[in-house]
C-alpha cells in the first residue's frame, strides 16, 4: 500500500440543537472575546441568534456580518479588523462555505499576523492561529472539515490558501440550522457535494488513499439516497441530517484527496458570472466526467451504485455512462439550470473562461486526464 496522510477536525458534534448550546459545546475553548462570522441573510434571519446568546453568557461577542457570496479579500481584511478591534481570543463561522472559508483565514491572520500574500497556495500557511469552531448552515461545501480557503482576490481571480493549520478544532453539525433552506440552495449544495465525493475517489492526487474513498463512497450513499427527499421536503430533520453528515464525510474525504477539473472549471463561472458554487459545479459535472471517461471510467463505475443503487443492475461497461446520465438526470428532476446559456454566460465568453480555468493548476493536477486549454474549451462548450 502506498503511504499517505489523512487530517481532519479535531472534534465533531452533530446533534440537533447543538448552535444553540454553543457556549457549552466550544465556550471554554473560544475564551473571553469571540468573532463571530457570518451573512448578512443569517442575520436577519436570526438563525444565529441563538448560538451568539449562549456565548454571550459568558463571553464577550463581536458580529462580523458582511460575508458575501464569493468572499473578497476586503471582506476577510474587514473581518480581521473586527477581531482586532476586540481583541479576540477565538473565532466562529457560522454560515455557508463563504461565512466558514473568511472566518479559517481571519483566525489565522489573527492569531499569527502573518502576510496573506506569503499564505497562499498550498502547506505555506504557518500560524498560528485562534482558537476556531465552524458551525455550517447548509450542506454542501464540507469546510467545516477541509483545510482551504477560497477567496476571490480582485475583481475576479479566485486563490485558495491549503494548509492544516486552518482545520477548525470544532465542527458543530446542527441539521436544525438547515430546515429553512430553499429547494434551490439545498440541490446545488447537494450537487456540491457529491462532485466532492466523486471527484476525491477518483483524484490522480498520490495522496488518494483508503480512507478518503471509504469516506466518499459513504458520502455518496447518503447523498444520493436523501437529497431528492431534503429538497421536496425541507423540513425533513432525518433527510436533512443524512445530507449534513454526507456532506462533512465528502469534505473530509477530498480534503485528503484533493478535487480537480470540476471544480477548476467551475471557478471561471463563479468568479466571472458569480454563479453559486455549487451550481456551477453542476453546470460542468457530466461533461467532465465525460472527458475522464475514457482513462477513469472503470473508476466511476465503482461508486455509481453508491449514489444510484438502481445502476448496480447495469453492466460493468455501461455502469460509466449511466451514471453520467443518472446525474444529468438528478439535476434535471431538482430543477437546476443545466446549461451554461440558462444563467446568463454568453457563447463568447467560453475561451475567456478556458483561459481562466488553466490558472488552476493546483486542481487540475489532480485530474485523471491532463486538461488542456483546448480540453477546457471543448468541456464549456459541451455544457454551453
Amino acid at each position: 500500500m502506498d503511504s499517505f496522510g489523512f487530517a481532519t477536525t479535531k472534534a465533531l458534534v452533530f446533534r440537533p440543537g447543538a448552535a444553540a448550546d454553543l457556549a457549552s459545546v466550544a465556550g471554554a475553548l473560544l475564551g473571553s472575546r469571540v468573532l463571530l462570522v457570518t451573512d448578512p441573510g443569517l442575520r436577519r434571519l436570526g438563525l444565529c441568534d441563538p448560538a451568539i446568546a449562549s456565548l454571550s453568557a459568558r463571553a464577550e461577542v463581536a458580529v462580523f456580518d458582511a460575508v458575501e457570496a464569493d468572499p473578497s479579500q476586503a471582506t476577510l481584511m474587514a473581518a480581521v479588523a473586527a477581531g482586532q478591534a476586540v481583541g479576540a481570543t477565538g473565532v466562529v463561522g457560522f454560515g455557508g462555505g463563504s461565512s466558514l472559508d473568511v472566518a479559517k483565514l481571519a483566525a489565522l491572520l489573527l492569531g499569527s499576523g502573518e502576510d496573506l500574500e506569503a499564505a497562499w497556495g498550498v502547506g505555506n500557511a504557518r500560524g498560528p492561529r485562534l482558537p476556531l469552531v465552524l458551525v455550517p448552515t447548509t450542506a454542501g461545501t464540507g469546510s467545516e472539515v477541509t483545510p482551504v480557503s477560497i477567496i476571490t482576490v480582485g475583481a475576479e481571480e479566485k486563490r485558495g490558501v491549503s494548509s492544516p493549520v486552518i482545520l477548525p478544532d470544532i465542527a458543530v453539525l446542527d441539521a436544525d440550522l438547515t430546515l429553512g433552506l430553499p429547494p434551490a440552495i439545498t440541490a446545488a449544495t447537494g450537487v456540491d457535494a457529491m462532485v466532492h465525493a466523486i471527484e476525491a475517489y477518483a483524484s490522480a492526487s498520490p495522496n488518494n488513499n483508503p480512507l478518503s474513498k471509504m469516506l466518499a463512497r459513504e458520502a455518496l450513499r447518503l447523498l444520493g439516497a436523501h437529497i431528492e427527499t431534503a429538497v421536496a421536503e425541507g423540513s425533513n430533520r432525518a433527510a436533512r441530517g443524512a445530507m449534513l453528515l454526507g456532506s462533512m464525510l465528502a469534505g473530509q474525504a477530498f480534503a485528503n484527496s484533493p478535487v480537480a477539473a470540476v471544480h477548476a472549471l467551475a471557478y471561471p463561472i463563479g468568479g466571472i458570472f458569480h454563479v453559486p458554487h455549487g451550481l456551477s459545479n453542476a453546470l460542468v459535472l457530466p461533461h467532465v466526467l465525460r472527458f475522464n471517461a475514457p482513462v477513469a471510467g472503470g473508476v466511476y463505475a465503482e461508486i455509481a451504485a453508491d449514489a444510484f443503487p438502481a445502476l448496480a443492475e447495469v453492466g460493468a461497461q455501461a455502469r460509466c455512462a449511466a451514471f453520467i446520465e443518472a446525474l444529468e438526470q438528478l439535476a434535471l428532476r431538482l430543477n437546476m439550470p443545466v446549461r451554461l446559456r440558462d444563467v446568463g454566460i454568453p457563447e463568447e465568453a467560453l475561451p475567456r473562461m478556458a483561459t481562466e480555468a488553466m490558472k488552476q493548476q493546483r486542481l487540475l493536477v489532480n485530474n485523471p486526464r491532463p486538461v488542456t486549454e483546448a480540453d477546457a474549451l471543448a468541456i464549456y462548450r459541451a455544457a454551453w
